[in-house]
């Protein structure tokens, strides 16, 4: 190849990143579900202000959209799955090492909420944060991999020489 060749995509970086955020969340999940007494009810306090529960989402992020009916479930699988491969030909597309590790995050989150909805029929969530009568909504760790790649892409977005978050070089 004559002149200067393309840089190669962070492809080892983007799997690492995918796979550890895929097994801390899985692994975590089943500690809640299996190492501790959560699923019959009750919390573990961590911090006055940060507490451990178990609760069963059957919808998406903040509890939207609830979904009862094996249709409902099965759509969020479907589009669950659709998002996880765009994001993922993104990924393994890109040459920018920032970029290639914040869609490894979301991706590895997406993942791993996706197999709590296949094989529980809800995402696992078991971080509650609160402060008085304030209460914000219960999370688990994929949740924190996803709003860390977003966050990871919004900041790259703003980069000096950054031009388009959709460009591949």
């Amino acid at each position: 190849m004559s002149g200067a060749e393309a840089p190669r995509a962070p492809i080892a970086l983007a799997l690492a990143v995918t796979v550890a955020a895929l097994v801390v969340d899985q692994a975590s999940k089943l500690w809640i579900l299996k190492g501790t007494d959560l699923a019959d009810g009750g919390a573990i306090g961590l911090l006055p202000v940060l507490d451990l529960v178990l609760v069963w989402n059957r919808g998406i992020s903040y509890g939207l959209f609830q979904q009862d009916d094996p249709v409902g479930r099965w759509g969020l699988v479907g589009f669950t799955v659709l998002a996880a491969v765009v994001l993922s030909v993104w990924m393994l597309r890109t040459n920018r090492r920032l970029v290639a590790a914040s869609l490894a995050l979301i991706v590895g989150g997406a993942i791993g909420n996706l197999i709590d909805r296949v094989a529980y029929g809800a995402v696992v969530d078991f971080v509650y944060f609160h402060v008085g009568s304030f209460s914000w909504y219960v999370f688990n760790l994929a949740d924190v991999w996803i709003v860390a790649g977003v966050a990871g892409l919004l900041y790259d977005s703003f980069r000096p020489g950054h031009t388009d978050a959709s460009k591949v070089n």
